[in-house]
């Protein structure tokens, strides 16, 4: 027992100022943990999503959308659900990216595609519609170059089909790259005549 009248509030100062030192360090554990899984949620998302880019002229570059977007405080990134890309140029034809999802890197620079990604380069006066799948796709919109280092299958109309692993596709130079495993199967389209057979000719000229 406590018999000195001093020490017995002496006591009560030492179990109080513990008790205040445990329940601060509680509640500051708490708001950590807090404030990691708050940066670690989404602090915003928007359905719907739509992003348009244009040139200084005011011409469309390319447009971003999406059913879904979230944004994450935590690493800056936009993560995207069912993303659809659209590239345009003057003079050429557009070019179209999905993905079922996406995500888009802090600074915009770079979007990545995943699952069941496809590439529609609409045809041209001089090229036919040309398509790609690949699981995986990374794109940088500015300079609009894409790459991967995943199975690609490429196929333009009427029946070329080229498959391989790795690709970059340089859409400005109009370049294609493909680095493994390459494989072609090409036929050439048919031609349409415009001289007449030797029996069409003697016919004609009979009438």
């Amino acid at each position: 027992m406590l018999k000195h009248p001093i020490l017995l509030p002496i006591a009560l100062m030492l179990l109080l100022a513990l008790l205040t030192f445990w329940i601060n360090q509680n509640v500051q554990e708490q708001a950590l943990k807090m404030n990691i899984l708050n940066r670690q949620a989404p602090d915003y998302m928007l359905y719907n999503f739509v992003s348009t880019r244009t040139d200084a002229s005011g011409n469309t570059k390319y447009v971003l959308a999406a059913a879904k977007m979230r944004h994450f405080p935590a690493n800056d990134y936009t993560e995207l659900q069912r993303p659809r890309f659209t590239q345009f140029g003057l003079n050429k034809p557009y070019t179209q990216i999905y993905g079922q999802q996406g995500r888009v890197s802090a600074n915009g620079k770079l979007v990545e595609f995943s699952k069941q990604v496809k590439v529609i380069r609409q045809a041209s006066a001089t090229k036919p519609e040309t398509q790609m799948q690949t699981e995986r796709l990374w794109l940088e919109p500015d300079t609009e170059v894409a790459h991967t280092d995943q199975p690609v299958v490429i196929r333009q109309k009427p029946a070329t089909v080229i498959t391989g692993t790795g690709m970059r596709f340089d859409n400005r130079a109009d370049t294609m790259q493909l680095f493994n495993r390459v494989h072609v199967h090409y036929e050439r389209p048919p031609v349409a005549s415009n001289l007449a057979s030797p029996a069409q000719a003697s016919n004609t000229e009979r009438q």
